[in-house]
């Protein structure tokens, strides 16, 4: 089975092409860049390099999210038109799963940075949810976690170092960018999606949407169908 998995929920973008779960090739690019820009200039050029048409591929992964809007809605845009136009698979991974390292030990917390310390948060133990993902404030994460016996932080973690040094003196962080190889691995055994029902997984309503419903009352008639 060959495999093209990626991720565009950040800044970086990453791309890889597996065969089975051997890795090919992979690109990651860490700059800010337009991703419906990039994005398929960077699979193109992988498959190329690798001798390989859009028609060998059987099966595509995608970062659904959480994660930048735009980001999540240029991937999986393009996951699904490559699914119908291939008519092959689609499975949809976590973005938060993706910042996870393989043969990490303990519980792990991905995080990625969503401003005026809050963050998207995830809580695996061998790439196996503990908690649900949620967007939280920094705060409500480090209560979760300051019973485990050990804990890293991988992710965005930068901005949030101070907090888990003073708080969880004894947890490990680590700066990790999207893995699209992992991603593809850790969806091994995931069944395909429904291509008519597959949408982002924000995790969070988009600020206009909220600003919205502050002066309207939530119902059928929500603030997408009003737009």
């Amino acid at each position: 089975m060959k495999i093209a998995a990626f991720d565009t929920s950040s800044k970086a973008l990453t791309l890889a092409i597996l065969e089975d779960e051997t890795l090919l090739a992979q690109m990651t690019l860490n700059i800010k860049k337009n991703h419906s820009i990039t994005l398929m200039p960077a699979i193109d050029f992988l498959m190329a390099s690798l001798d390989l048409t859009p028609k060998d591929l059987d099966r595509i992964v995608v970062a659904e999210g959480p994660g930048s809007y735009t980001g999540l809605r240029i991937a999986v845009a393009t996951a699904k038109t490559l699914a119908h136009t291939l008519n092959i698979e689609l499975v949809g991974m976590s973005s938060l799963l993706a910042l996870v390292p393989s043969q990490q030990e303990g519980l792990v917390v991905p995080i990625m940075d969503a401003r005026r310390n809050n963050v998207y948060a995830g809580f695996y133990e061998n790439a196996k949810a503990v908690f649900p993902e949620a967007h939280l404030s920094f705060d409500e994460v480090l209560e979760k976690v300051k019973d485990a016996e050990q804990v890293t932080f991988v992710g965005e973690v930068g901005a949030f170092v101070e907090q888990i040094q003073e708080h969880l003196p004894q947890a490990s962080y680590q700066e990790t960018l999207p893995n699209a190889a992992n991603l593809a691995l850790w969806a091994w055994d995931k069944e395909a999606a429904s291509l008519h029902d597959f949408v982002p997984n924000y995790l969070k309503r988009v600020e206009a949407e909220e600003n919205w419903l502050k002066t309207h009352q939530e119902s059928s008639d929500s603030y997408i169908q009003r737009l």
